[in-house]
């Protein structure tokens, strides 16, 4: 069901306060939940949910970080609820999923020790939604008859990379100004889908806004989408995967190991030079490789990453993620999660030729993040309204244009141009790439690969810090983890605080 149309005046906001205590600080809050209109030649178009913590410290130098997550078509929730905010799911240790119903705990885990958080839902998600304009309302009836598609909703023109890039802008903007806040450290960060808006953002802020950053943050980024999905022709995208493979395998003793048992870093040491020496070779050569040498290359994938050596032989060494996860403990009759492939599921059709079931990563923390954002939103923050939260809008994901603008301009698009420009911009804006280990979806070693390639000036190149970590997609979701990069999210912000 569509929800009721949207005015053309913010809703009511929701202010709140509250404490969160860290274990050696209390700190004072103020938490806003509201609606900020977005224009279009000086006319509402939209108005974008978010919610800000702001601490109660008179300190111009408190850091301010924009926060969104990826899909396209995904809500904050997920950085909100998971790591970030005052309030997370709570987890197994190692990120596995509990049973219902879903508990949120104080995050002591929590940036706002040391920065101010504003989590912002890109339009179509969240209760961020486009507006009617005076056609919408005065001609509702004929603009439905008359049109092909009379449900496709008004959201959609949001629904572009360059489109939602500079909605995302104007709302920093103008989140600014009214909070007066110009003068404060700015960062950014993103998750997936997020990471790449991050890209594009750590220019278009500074090029288009006059936003200049201190910081930017890309978590398990997809960077440039020429390395997902390959095929025959693209050797790239199965070497760059090759890595989070041997992770997984290794992590459920399907490996054999490299060096010592139980020596991940060793063994990816191992598997990273395998995919750069030996397997993009293998599969750029083609049949001009003699025979003994490309079945001493299937061994060796064999060994690291647990598949049996006669389907990689009838898979010429390409090997998808979906087949992977299939096949990896087909023996027990189990899946393995492709956003976090360290998580087991049952198979549902162990019979069948191919696999038809859920992924029981992003799947199944469907329920979790539904039900903890929801309770906090609704009954924490006390927001008052009818709209359905999106959390993961798939009519957005299904729409959402990639095509690059302008003539002639073909092949798949990509941000990694736009963050060398934006390094070069301002110099002492500093870049963080995250990723899990067993994330199959966007896996870290490809933002290695494509760091290796980036030709940075010496003078900026120690401005770039990559670091992986154990779990998938969402790291976070493992305790361990999650504190390790608090820890080095507290070093990364120090800088902007001096």
């Amino acid at each position: 069901m569509p929800d009721t149309p949207t005015p053309a005046v913010p809703r009511p906001a929701s202010v709140t306060e509250h404490t969160l205590s860290f274990p050696e600080q209390s700190i004072r809050y103020t938490a806003s939940a509201e609606w900020q209109i977005l224009f279009h030649q000086e006319k509402p178009v939209a108005e974008m949910f978010h919610v800000a913590y702001l601490a109660n410290i008179n300190s111009s130098t408190r850091p301010l970080t924009f926060v969104f997550n990826g899909g396209p078509g995904a809500a904050s929730a997920y950085l909100h609820m998971g790591a970030l905010g005052p309030k997370r799911v709570h987890f197994g240790a190692q990120g596995s999923l509990p049973k219902p119903p879903v508990r949120v705990v104080n995050n002591i885990e929590s940036w706002l020790s040391f920065t101010d958080l504003v989590f912002i839902d890109p339009i179509g998600t969240g209760f961020s939604r486009s507006l009617p304009d005076d056609k919408d309302t005065q001609n509702q009836a004929n603009e439905k008859a008359d049109s092909k598609d009379p449900d496709k909703p008004k959201e959609v023109e949001f629904w572009e990379v360059d489109r939602d890039l500079n909605a995302l802008g104007e709302f920093i903007q103008r989140f600014l100004s009214r909070q007066k806040r110009w003068l404060s450290p700015i960062f950014i960060a993103g998750e997936s889908y997020g990471g790449f808006r991050v890209a594009k953002l750590a220019r278009k802020l500074q090029q288009e806004f006059g936003v200049g950053l201190s910081g930017a943050i890309l978590i398990s980024p997809a960077l440039e989408f020429s390395l997902f999905g390959g095929n025959d022709y693209n050797v790239t995208s199965w070497a760059t995967i090759f890595p989070s493979l041997a992770a997984a395998a290794a992590h459920h003793n399907r490996a054999e190991w490299t060096g010592e048992s139980g020596d991940l870093a060793t063994h990816l040491a191992a598997a990273e030079k395998f995919a750069r020496k030996t397997l993009i070779p293998l599969l750029a050569m083609g049949d001009t490789l003699a025979a003994e040498e490309r079945q001493a290359a299937y061994q060796q994938m064999a060994n690291f990453i647990g598949l049996p050596l006669s389907l990689i032989q009838q898979q010429a060494g390409r090997i998808d993620i979906e087949l992977f996860a299939r096949e990896l403990l087909r023996d027990q009759q189990k899946i393995v999660g492709l956003y976090d492939a360290s998580i087991t599921a049952i198979d549902p059709f162990p019979d069948r030729p191919t696999y038809q079931g859920s992924d029981p990563t992003l799947d199944g923390l469907d329920r979790l993040f539904t039900g903890a954002i929801n309770s906090h939103l609704r009954d924490t923050l006390g927001v008052e309204t009818d709209l359905t939260y999106h959390l993961l809008n798939l009519e957005t994901f299904k729409a959402w244009k990639f095509d690059p603008k302008g003539e002639l301009k073909q092949g798949f698009i990509g941000a990694v141009d736009d963050l060398r420009v934006g390094m070069t911009l301002n110099p002492f804006m500093q870049v963080y790439i995250a990723h899990g280990f067993f994330d199959l979806v966007t896996p870290y070693f490809a933002s290695n690969y494509l760091a290796d390639l980036m030709k940075l000036n010496p003078e900026i190149r120690p401005n770039l810090t990559l670091k992986h970590f154990q779990g998938g997609h969402m790291f976070y979701t493992w305790e361990r983890s999650r504190q390790q990069w608090l820890a080095d999210m507290k070093a990364f912000y120090q800088p902007a605080i001096e």
